[in-house]
């Protein structure tokens, strides 16, 4: 049996409308401020959410509670600061990239003092990675 384009649009947009689970929340609501409207709440909000400080400007306390979002697990924001200032101002990433080059090379001569600096090294890492994990509300004997 053979339909048209247009009969198999409509059989499908039936389908799938049959199939569609009812949506969770309503449609979102857009609103429009002043760009001094915006400064405003901007600086009000402090770290939550444009629309979470509506809301609860709005609601007060009956604003039901939203779930915390994932993408900001930051729990220690100075700690985080000094490692990723740590890791912009040292050159560990082009030095461990340049070790591996001399290893795979055969052109890394293995000294007392060479050891010295890769141990070194490692403990710098290693202390890096401490930091990072208490910054991230981690332990920092958990595994990566």
């Amino acid at each position: 049996m053979t339909h048209s384009r247009h009969e198999f649009n409509d059989l499908a947009s039936r389908t799938h409308k049959l199939d569609a689970e009812p949506q969770k929340y309503p449609p979102p609501f857009s609103i429009r401020f002043t760009f001094e409207e915006r400064a405003r709440l901007d600086a009000e909000r402090g770290r939550s959410t444009l629309s979470a400080h509506i809301r609860e400007r709005l609601f007060g306390d009956e604003v039901s509670p939203r779930r915390k979002p994932g993408n900001c697990p930051i729990q220690d924001a100075e700690a985080l600061g000094r490692v990723l200032g740590a890791l912009g101002g040292s050159r560990l990433s082009s030095n461990v990239n340049q070790l591996a080059k001399a290893v795979n090379t055969g052109s890394l001569p293995v000294t007392p003092e060479t050891e010295a600096d890769l141990v070194a090294a490692c403990e710098e890492i290693k202390a890096l990675r401490t930091e990072l994990l208490r910054a991230l509300g981690k332990s920092p004997g958990a595994s990566p």
